[in-house]
């Protein structure tokens, strides 16, 4: 039985210049994959400023994100967090139904980074 298939994806694009190495790859989920495609920022909903996307492997996540109180949405705190969230559609239907699914099992949401 499968549970879930993740994409490996290349935090800075091959197309930009990223290399297929272990401190530029990270797993997603194959929406939020689609979705960032070989986008390095995005504008900040709040500001309309141009930033940074989040990197998992030099950002912590609960500096630029929490999640809301029933755990089926990423809330971004930072300008980068809220950019993050936009671009990525982390908050999709898709998405936000499956963790409400993992929420009502006790399995989510996540107790740390």
């Amino acid at each position: 039985m499968t549970l879930a298939t993740f994409h490996l994806d290349h935090i800075i694009p091959q197309s930009a210049g990223g290399a297929t190495e272990f401190e530029n790859l990270c797993l997603s989920c194959p929406f939020c994959n689609e979705f960032k495609g070989e986008k390095r920022r995005a504008r900040d909903p709040e500001t309309g400023r141009q930033v940074r996307l989040f990197n998992p492997r030099r950002d912590h996540w609960r500096k630029h994100f929490q999640w809301s109180q029933d755990g089926t949405k990423i809330i971004g705190l930072t300008s980068r967090g809220r950019a993050t969230v936009a671009a990525l559609r982390l908050n999709n239907q898709i998405a936000q139904t499956a963790r409400g699914f993992w929420a009502a099992s006790g399995i989510h949401p996540p107790g740390s980074d």
